[in-house]
């Protein structure tokens, strides 16, 4: 995926196939975000900025690390729904066949679910990174920290729906419990979301 042009990637999500998909875009929403707020950070250099050095570069490096994370986890999610895919096709012929199929199928759920819950996991930390840079980034670029902030939102927003699809079909305890915890998380994240925007449009305001 990540070798694509942007245009043939959109064809292949336009396109009546399985992945990639909501899954794959969640992943993509945590890394553009992770991105802009990197970019700002690279703008936030110089003389002006050196009592904020360390906290810079330290964000910095942080958004690098986890674009990288997040663009692996969109490319893992194509790959975990291909499978969740591969046991719904399983035989069904028989009892013992129905029983393997439905083991095959809670064990793909389970990890097409950990997906988009280490996506959350991204989006999070994301919007940390923007809370640090906002009173002490580059004020020429301060919007993209709430585009950031948004895209962040986007991430979680849709990574829980792909979460809450697959819970139904999750029966262990264990499994369930680690997926709601992590659908649970999004409301904080996309309420942090919302105060950085609005942090940021009040500096426009101003």
């Amino acid at each position: 995926m990540r070798m694509e042009t942007l245009e043939r990637f959109l064809g292949s999500l336009s396109d009546r196939v399985a992945a990639p998909g909501g899954g794959a875009s969640a992943g993509l929403h945590a890394a553009q975000a992770a991105a802009l707020v990197g970019m700002v950070a690279r703008y936030s250099d110089g003389e002006k900025y050196s009592e904020h050095a360390a906290t810079i570069t330290a964000v910095r490096n942080d958004t690098d690390q986890l674009r990288e994370l997040a663009l692996t986890l969109a490319e893992d999610d194509a790959s975990a729904f291909g499978a969740v895919g591969a046991a719904y096709a399983l035989p069904r012929s028989t009892d013992e066949q129905k029983e393997a199929r439905s083991r095959a199928i809670a064990a793909a759920l389970v990890e097409a679910s950990r997906v988009p819950a280490r996506v959350v996991a991204v989006a999070e930390q994301v919007v940390g990174l923007a809370e640090q840079l906002l009173p002490i980034g580059n004020r020429n670029v301060i919007s993209d920290i709430a585009a950031a902030a948004e895209a962040a939102r986007a991430a979680a927003s849709t990574a829980r729906v792909n979460m809450e699809v697959n819970l139904n079909g999750i029966s262990g305890a264990e499994e369930r419990s680690e997926l709601i915890t992590s659908i649970a998380e999004v409301d904080d994240i996309t309420a942090r979301a919302d105060k950085v925007t609005a942090a940021v449009r009040e500096v426009f305001g101003r």
